[in-house]
């Protein structure tokens, strides 16, 4: 068995704690076979360096790349953030295309596979990471890579006539399929690619998941991404989390807590979420003073526009329902626009009553997962989730809201917040259920062993 590369935008350091999910099972990935682990340091500098800087942890080699200036402005906060992110979100109205933007992208992208290809050996297998990498895998394939390669998009794909609004789809779409297995959240997003390939590639579906296309056999596939539940049930215990649940309780004076936690993040629904939050209070006069809604957003890619703008509309919506129904002992929204450790909100999650999360678009949402996997079944809290979610496909016993649907959120927070508790503990003990049986190292491993087996002949 050959060893593994992985290629993501921004790499665990050496030495560190993973920081979330996703790093703690591409760490256990290289930890079992050993191998190479490829992004960008972090550092942005003026000039371009040559190479890679090498750092030795265990069995994994650390291979970290510096992007200069232009590259950062042009290929991640450019292409990637004001291109990609938005179109990938369905938003088309909010992408900005510049020519200039791609160029650099597709640079970086060059660059960076002509590095990594130089880093493999015959016998290793290659799996590629989201959306900043589309490219990645065929610059790889120039520089002569041939063995098999894999890459996985953590964020939504969308319809074939969305993603057509970007003007080098096609370049795109070519870059993806130099890949052997491609990997997404959702069997909506599986299709939508499909759909894409066949209508607008002419791509010749092969049996169940393969599509012959560009002259190569590519074959899709739903993977979705898990949390460890027992690793989250635990922070919610430990030391970090009882101690967020008592802060918070000794200023909630036993309010039911709603609660939310993202990125700021215009593909979140947060407007939408404080304003659904907004029209329980109107619609139920018996609840004021009887509820709070906490909202942790903590900041993200500030320096593109609409994310200042988001930012700015969050603080009038929080600022006016708090106007219009605060009292001197009761606030209705706490809104808080900073970070907290996974243990915090952990224990957070385990203390509240309902868990909202109502993306407008998301390829998965891990705080739905994890939201579920901090309660209790003696008392579980009830998930309101988007049915717009990645975790929409899987999470059948949450309740499901149409985030564009203000009265029918507002409606679902209150049936959440006055279900009896044999309703939640049978909603709760399906929802834990489905987490547990595609958990982290299920996506993990269901991954890595179709990447194995992708050549082998297609039924």
């Amino acid at each position: 068995m050959g060893r593994l590369i992985i290629a993501s935008n921004r790499t665990a350091t050496p030495g560190a704690d993973r920081a979330g999910g996703l790093a703690v099972a591409l760490s256990d990935a290289l930890a079992e076979r050993g191998g190479v682990w490829f992004g960008w340091s972090g550092d942005i500098l003026e000039r371009e360096t040559r190479g890679v800087r090498l750092f030795v942890e265990d069995n994994t080699d650390f291979a970290l790349a510096d992007l200069t200036t232009q590259e950062y402005e042009g290929y991640y906060l450019g292409f990637a953030n004001r291109a990609l992110w938005p179109v990938f979100h369905y938003r088309v109205d909010l992408a900005h295309f510049d020519e200039q933007d791609f160029a650099t992208y597709e640079d970086v992208n060059r660059r960076f596979g002509r590095l990594l290809a130089q880093l493999t050996r015959p016998d290793d297998i290659v799996w590629i990471h989201d959306y900043h990498f589309l490219l990645m895998g065929q610059e790889m394939r120039q520089s002569g890579w041939d063995g098999p390669m894999g890459f996985f998009l953590h964020i939504p794909f969308p319809p074939p006539e969305v993603f057509s609004a970007l003007p080098q789809h096609q370049r795109l779409a070519r870059g993806l399929c130099a890949h052997d297995l491609i990997g997404f959240q959702t069997a909506r997003d599986t299709a939508n690619f499909r759909r894409y390939l066949v209508d607008i590639c002419a791509g010749e579906p092969v049996g169940e998941d393969c599509v012959r296309v560009f002259d190569r056999m590519v074959r899709l596939r739903a993977f979705p991404i898990g949390t460890d539940p027992d690793d989250i049930a635990a922070l919610a215990a430990g030391t970090e989390g009882a101690q967020a649940a008592a802060r918070l309780e000794r200023v909630s004076a036993s309010r039911a807590l709603v609660i939310g936690v993202d990125r700021m993040d215009y593909s979140k629904g947060l407007p939408q979420r404080m304003a659904a939050f907004g029209r329980l209070l109107d619609d139920h006069a018996e609840l004021h003073g009887k509820v709070s809604f906490l909202q942790i957003a903590p900041p993200s890619r500030e320096a593109v526009d609409a994310y200042q703008a988001l930012r700015v509309e969050l603080d009038g919506l929080a600022g006016k329902i708090n106007g219009d129904y605060a009292d001197l002992d009761w606030v209705p929204i706490r809104y808080l626009a900073r970070n907290y450790p996974r243990g915090a909100l952990s224990g957070l999650y385990r203390l509240a009553q309902v868990g909202l999360v109502t993306p407008l678009h998301d390829g998965m949402n891990l705080v739905a997962k994890e939201f579920v996997a901090a309660q209790t079944l003696e008392d579980p809290g009830v998930l309101v989730l988007s049915e717009l979610a990645g975790a929409a496909e899987q999470m059948q016993g949450a309740i499901l809201v149409n985030p564009h649907d203000i009265a029918g959120t507002a409606d679902a927070i209150h049936r959440a917040l006055s279900m009896p508790v044999e309703e939640r503990r049978e909603r709760w003990a399906v929802l834990d259920a489905a987490i547990r049986a595609e958990d982290l190292s299920w996506w993990r491993l269901s991954f890595l062993k179709a990447l194995e087996t992708v050549r082998e002949p297609v039924a």
